[in-house]
């Protein structure tokens, strides 16, 4: 038996970020080890956790991944934590066709109960037929308690307070207003001076959530039984390995530093299991270490364009290795590490890059694009999420092979992925946690 709750909100924009990292936070100081999780692709939000309470945080998406996945995953990441909590996306019920991959769905697939966050910023009274439609919406979806947000007053949260009485819903605490508290923009390069400022608004937080929460009675309505039971039958097989290419282990090099973090935790861990990893860093001017293969991960270069500029020397060893016929994976942003060159504003200038892609990237009227894809490579399906602030300037004359990409619907994307030598590259962040990477390359 262990504390487990998934944070969730009638709709985007209640604060549930705001109160997951308040929440584990305060578990930090107590001494509790908590697990966090995220509901969906987000790379951000996971960085956050980490953050507030030193634990790294793990995605779960059961578009990317099968259902027995997940509960596999979940198991394995919480089972030496006190406590897990697992911070939803969206609104509770909001997945790609109706209910389907949505918080509430994997509160249910999880077995764990929800903390429903309301932001009661223009709401009193009224919001009880609210409450009692979300307790009641779909029994098998348990919701332990509301916390209200934005909470102006104390005749406000009295009204609110009321409200759960009439509504049959457990109220666990009420944040006031405090015009203080803003989270930074999501785009945004977490450097260590940002980190240590985020670090202080996070306290903040867990300074108001130990004030104005019940956090022990939270604790305890949402304790149950651990691990999660697997739902019968199995869809998938859990635990796949990855092919190795000879009997010596790999060395496997990936880009990590302010720029290039958008990584999935159990990505890591699965070429971590079959590999020697080592970490390079393009912002801080790291030389590319030997490696069998390269993975440069999706972050946002453009906040750090003219540091990657200036790195001639690792620009070449990229190439060098590119051309040598190495085996490398960019990712999202990543990619633009590879292109011709990188504009970010109007009238801006266009930084060189590594020049093996083809192409320029810019930022320039560009709007950020996101999405669920998929591809085929051979009998293998590889699922992934494209999210990029980027677009590729190209010229007519341009030839690369590319693999075709497909999205939530089946129809083929206007993004593809790009293959030169050995070098595989696109906007799509791939998930491989039931995948062999490397069948990529076959």
């Amino acid at each position: 038996m262990k504390p487990q709750f998934l944070i969730g909100s009638p709709t985007s924009g209640c604060g549930k970020t705001t109160f997951m990292l308040g929440m584990l936070r305060v578990l930090q100081r107590k001494g509790v080890k908590v697990q966090p999780f995220k509901c969906g692709p987000d790379f951000i939000a996971p960085q956050y956790h980490a953050i507030a309470c030193d634990y790294e945080s793990v995605n779960l998406d059961a578009w990317l991944a099968s259902r027995t996945h997940i509960q596999s995953v979940y198991n394995h990441y919480a089972e030496q934590a006190d406590v897990c909590i697992i911070e939803g996306n969206r609104g509770l019920y909001d997945g790609y066709n109706r209910m389907e991959n949505s918080s509430a769905a994997l509160s249910r697939m999880l077995n764990v109960p929800v903390v429903l966050i309301v932001n009661a910023r223009a709401v009193g009274y009224a919001i009880a037929p609210v409450l009692f439609g979300m307790k009641r919406f779909n029994p098998s979806v348990r919701i332990a308690g509301v916390v209200f947000t934005q909470v102006a007053s104390q005749s406000h949260e009295v009204s609110l307070r009321e409200a759960c009485v009439d509504a049959g819903m457990e109220c666990l605490g009420c944040l006031p207003v405090a015009e203080d508290i803003r989270l930074p923009q999501r785009h945004q390069g977490l450097t260590l001076s940002v980190r240590r400022s985020f670090s202080e608004l996070i306290d903040r937080i867990a300074d108001l959530v130990e004030v104005h929460i019940d956090v022990d009675k939270l604790l305890n309505l949402c304790t149950r039984i651990f691990p999660c039971p697997y739902t019968l039958p199995y869809t998938s097989e859990v635990g796949i390995e990855m092919i190795h290419r000879s009997d010596k282990q790999l060395h496997i090099a990936i880009a990590r530093d302010p720029a290039f973090s958008f990584l999935y935790r159990e990505n890591l861990d699965k070429l971590a299991s079959i590999g020697k990893i080592s970490y390079f860093s393009p912002v801080y001017g790291s030389d590319l270490p030997e490696a069998d293969y390269v993975y440069i991960p999706g972050g946002c270069p453009e906040l750090f364009a003219r540091q990657l500029h200036r790195r001639k020397r690792l620009m070449g060893q990229l190439r060098e290795y590119v051309e040598a016929g190495g085996y490398l994976l960019a990712e999202g942003e990543g990619m633009t590490l590879l292109s011709r060159s990188l504009t970010v504003r109007q009238g801006g200038t266009a930084y060189d890059m590594a020049g093996i892609l083809p192409f320029d990237c810019t930022l320039v009227d560009a709007n950020p694009s996101n999405g669920y894809r998929f591809i085929q490579c051979g009998n293998d399906t590889f699922k992934g999420y494209e999210n990029h602030y980027s677009v590729l300037a190209t010229s007519s004359d341009m030839q690369i092979p590319s693999i075709a990409l497909y999205g939530l619907r089946g129809t083929e994307t206007a993004t593809q992925i790009f293959r030169y030598k050995n070098l595989i590259a696109g906007y799509t962040h791939l998930y491989w946690g039931e995948n062999d990477i490397f069948s990529l390359w076959n």
